[in-house]
């Protein structure tokens, strides 16, 4: 934690840039009838680090009677191998047990989930927030030199509860950085915020520590690409992305949307801030997915395309 990781991309606040973390083999395939098979997924992780991905998910390690989806997280990463100079590769962790299980491969970060509602974490974990917390607490002192992000699910508003109230996220976010979190995300899992509310969430966080923010919204109302703009525009340069927009939560009833990866490289490309993905790339990487999943995925760039060049016309 904190720095041991060689491999950590850090910050690039001020030299106007941001970082996308791309979630597509992870947060993408989650909720997906259609069972990907593990040389699918190392092939679709491929694509994404010849794009010039350079943090991805990968894996999560939870139980498959769970998310089945999921349940080759160990043999994706044995296939995939230590990741290359300047990526790291990041698994998803519930409980100590999927920690262990993570350990146990070449991951080189490790993602933990906390719900800032009551309704949803007892949907997604079984407990309390404040338990939740608790034992993501104790695993911090475990992680030997992962990097380590706590993501706060339901930052925006509950599928359960309704509107997540703003100390809620605060309370949860202080301890987070307290224990040692070297990154704290903040999950509009239902896809409800609008930028005001990024906004205001962040400058109630700020308000209380300065731990690096990375924010994970869902496109489902259409308010996704705002919301990302809005946070960047807050100082937050380090934002959760899904090719094709491929995703959801399987434990939040209508969480569909991830924001797609290519979606926001146009927003950025537009906006002169660097992104160190190639767009094309993605693309056909978005397209090829969809191909394997048998249905067109919901980016708006898939359907309208990049800014037209001279050499289009």
């Amino acid at each position: 934690m904190n720095g041991t990781n060689d491999r950590t991309v850090e910050s690039t606040r001020g030299v106007n840039r941001v970082q996308l973390v791309e979630v597509g083999a992870r947060d993408g395939l989650q909720n997906e009838s259609t069972i990907v098979d593990t040389p699918t997924k190392v092939e679709l992780i491929g694509r994404l680090l010849a794009a010039g991905t350079s943090r991805i998910e990968v894996a999560s390690f939870v139980h498959p009677g769970r998310v089945p989806q999921m349940a080759d997280a160990e043999a994706v990463l044995e296939e995939l191998g230590p990741s290359p100079e300047g990526v790291s590769f990041i698994g998803l962790v519930l409980n100590r047990r999927g920690l262990d299980r993570a350990m146990a491969t070449a991951v080189d970060e490790v993602n933990f989930v906390v719900g800032a509602s009551d309704g949803f974490n007892r949907a997604n974990s079984g407990a309390s927030p404040e338990t939740t917390m608790t034992e993501i607490e104790a695993m911090l002192t475990a992680v030997d030199g992962l990097k380590a992000t706590v993501t706060i699910s339901v930052a925006f508003g509950c599928p359960y509860d309704g509107p997540v109230p703003v100390e809620n996220v605060v309370r949860l976010a202080a301890r987070a950085a307290d224990a040692g979190a070297d990154e704290i995300a903040l999950g509009d899992t239902i896809g409800v915020a609008v930028p005001t509310d990024v906004t205001n969430v962040i400058g109630a966080i700020r308000a209380v520590t300065d731990a690096p923010l990375r924010g994970h919204f869902h496109d489902t109302r259409n308010t996704g690409i705002a919301n990302a703009a809005a946070a960047y525009a807050a100082g937050v340069d380090t934002l959760d992305a899904s090719v094709g927009g491929a995703g959801g939560c399987p434990f939040a009833p209508n969480a569909t949307g991830n924001v797609a990866t290519e979606d926001l490289l146009y927003l950025f490309d537009r906006m002169g801030v660097e992104t160190g993905v190639d767009h094309d790339g993605i693309i056909d990487t978005a397209r090829w997915l969809g191909g394997q999943l048998g249905k067109t995925l919901p980016s708006a760039i898939g359907r309208a395309g990049w800014w037209p060049s001279t050499r289009d016309r």
